[in-house]
């Protein structure tokens, strides 16, 4: 699982014409699923959105997480994030998640998040969505579960 988490002052998602889901100081979680993954690769990213640490403390140091800041987390599902551009100009998405396991893992992150005491939005899975931000900084941080696996084997 692949998420790209920008920290933001602000931010929405309106699906035809309409906001379903908006956050005020938080992050926008765009969440892209990869055929293979698992309930494992979700905890691994709820857990590190959950305690990351890029919001500034009183000395200007990004030392403070979501809760520190009373944050809210806006989840947008984005199967692009799995794009495969090395060959041509069109991408694949071969590597992305059908639809039954991407929406099932998309939805327990989210619940992962709530479980974790943060304020949760979403857009809608599979939906054409409009996504608004203003990003913070900006800081835009890329998280990847297999991360998890490879400091696993490192280590």
């Amino acid at each position: 699982m692949r998420a790209v988490v920008q920290r933001v002052s602000s931010a929405s998602v309106t699906i035809g014409g309409q906001v379903v889901g908006e956050i005020g100081t938080g992050f926008l979680v765009l969440l892209g699923v990869a055929e293979g993954d698992t309930e494992a690769d979700a905890d691994y990213l709820a857990d590190k959105i959950a305690k990351l640490r890029v919001f500034r403390d009183d000395d200007d140091k990004m030392n403070l997480c979501l809760r520190d800041v009373n944050g809210g987390v806006l989840v947008v599902s984005q199967f692009t994030l799995h794009a495969d551009t090395r060959k041509g100009n069109r991408p694949s998405f071969i590597r992305a998640a059908g639809p039954e396991l991407g929406e099932k893992l998309y939805e327990y992150t989210v619940e992962r998040l709530r479980a974790a005491g943060l304020p949760v939005a979403c857009g809608r899975f599979g939906a054409m969505m409009d996504v608004a931000l203003v990003n913070s900084g900006p800081v835009t941080i890329i998280l990847d579960s297999e991360d998890r696996k490879r400091s696993r084997r490192e280590g």
